[in-house]
């Protein structure tokens, strides 16, 4: 048994002395009590590869059931270019900032994962947010960096974003920058820490950031390709930084069964140093964890795979299909982990009370090469489930169905002509059960400039995957 399963090792530290006057929650159990519903969701929405020639925009969805507009996008940002291919994005303060009197969780940062431009909308009216500033892909290629993905804020107010490449789009990746003016404030890392990139969390207590591995922009920009599996092109490493000084201390190797590491998570117990890691390719999830007994005592990050989701069989496919995990996130109590088979169709809740032995407690079948459920409100599904939000008290997961336009193109070509969908299930997280509300859909093929693809979701006043404490 590792001391992954030591149960005071999760649980959460009550000692810590919190002087809460600035955005979001002293804990993670706050925001839990003090969090109300989401009425409101903004959605990566995009038309890259499809024939709509028009800007990708963000889209405000009205999530209040008692509402007349419920389902509907009630506001859609339009940004000025074409072509930028909105994918994630984040706020520029979370709950990190929770000591910082002043800053607000007031504006969204918003990259084009083709283009390299940063947008950034005033989120002030929560309804109706604003374009206020861009920052054109000129200054980012001054910083021999592109592909931006991940965003965090940093607990100072800054902000920390994850880029897979460099000018070129080739390797190596790193971070940038931004100061609280959303100014670039140039590498947040010495170059040469890392080849590739993707993801990251960090767990300021703990002094330490995690990142992941996609690969360069000109190897999954055009589509997947065996061939680049063969040759080395897909990461299978995870990172583990020294927080503050911003440098690699230890790497490790996932092999063949950790190939493509994309979203990586922390618990979010800021005193925990358990998370898990998901192999898209390789169909898998990992559990990671300090071990402080080892490297003689000093202590080192551990990795193990904890959960395989087997290839399935189909007549239109002449090799076994992966189920392909593109999304994971873990509930605010650090209960559940859930995620989304993209592929297979499936949306998937285990019991974590245990990181090192998670507990399938649910799934959904819905959507994708296999689901049960292929239609909803006789709209019928193009893709299944992808990017996954849920609600801070954990009764409500919601999912959209775009990975990645030319990644769309090749195994869901459908998506371009029919648009993404929202979907939702009601969860009970005493029973550990899902229930697909089949009253709810929200569907990107209605757009007025016609069908469009839907991404990530972050609620206005936090959420699951963007929410770090100190």
């Amino acid at each position: 048994m590792s001391d992954a399963s030591t149960p005071d090792s999760v649980e959460p530290d009550h000692e810590h002395e919190h002087r809460h006057e600035g955005p979001g929650y002293a804990t993670p159990q706050a925001a839990i009590e003090e969090g109300e519903r989401e009425k409101l969701a903004y959605v990566m929405s995009l038309y890259v590869g499809t024939d709509v020639d028009a800007p990708d925009f963000v889209s405000v969805v009205d999530l209040d059931p008692d509402s007349d507009t419920y389902c509907e996008i009630v506001d859609r940002i339009e940004l000025p270019n074409r072509g930028d291919e909105l994918h994630h994005f984040g706020w520029n303060a979370c709950s990190s900032s929770c000591h910082m009197e002043g800053l607000e969780r007031r504006h969204l940062i918003v990259p084009g994962q083709r283009s390299s431009r940063i947008h950034v909308l005033d989120a002030q009216d929560r309804r109706n947010p604003e374009l206020e500033t861009v920052i054109e892909p000129e200054e980012v290629f001054e910083y021999d960096l592109s592909a931006p993905h991940t965003v965090h804020c940093i607990p100072d107010g800054e902000i920390l974003i994850s880029m897979l490449g460099d000018a070129d789009g080739e390797l190596p990746g790193g971070f940038l920058e931004l100061n609280e003016d959303f100014e670039i404030e140039g590498r947040w890392e010495p170059p040469g820490e890392i080849e590739m990139n993707y993801d990251y969390w960090y767990q300021p207590r703990q002094n330490v950031m995690v990142s992941s591995e996609w690969a360069a922009p000109e190897t999954y920009y055009p589509g997947f390709d065996l061939e680049d599996v063969e040759a080395g092109n897909y990461g299978q490493r995870l990172h583990f930084w020294d927080w503050e000084a911003g440098t690699v201390e230890q790497t490790i190797d996932l092999g063949e069964e950790g190939l493509i590491p994309l979203e990586v998570r922390f618990l979010h117990t800021p005193e925990s140093t358990h998370g898990f890691v998901g192999a898209a390719l390789s169909s898998n999830i990992f559990h990671f964890w300090r071990d402080e007994s080892a490297a003689d005592g000093d202590g080192a990050y551990r990795a193990e795979k904890v959960i395989d989701f087997e290839s399935r069989e189909h007549d239109d496919w002449d090799m076994p299909v992966p189920a392909l995990p593109t999304d994971i996130l873990i509930s605010m109590d650090d209960r559940y982990l859930f995620g989304s088979n993209w592929l297979h169709g499936e949306v998937w809740m285990y019991d974590i009370s245990d990181p090192s032995n998670p507990r399938r407690a649910d799934s959904l079948s819905v959507g994708g090469t296999f689901g049960e459920v292929q239609e909803v409100q006789d709209r019928e599904l193009a893709a299944g489930p992808q990017m996954i939000q849920l609600s801070l008290d954990g009764e409500r997961l919601y999912w959209t169905t775009s990975l990645f336009s030319s990644w769309d193109d090749q195994f869901y070509p459908e998506e371009a002509e029919r648009g993404s969908v929202m979907l939702k299930a009601d969860v009970d997280p005493r029973k550990g059960t899902m229930k697909l509300d089949e009253d709810f859909l929200v569907d990107w093929g209605e757009c007025p400039a016609g069908p469009a693809r839907a991404h990530e979701i972050r609620w206005p006043d936090g959420d699951c995957t963007s929410d770090v404490w100190q």
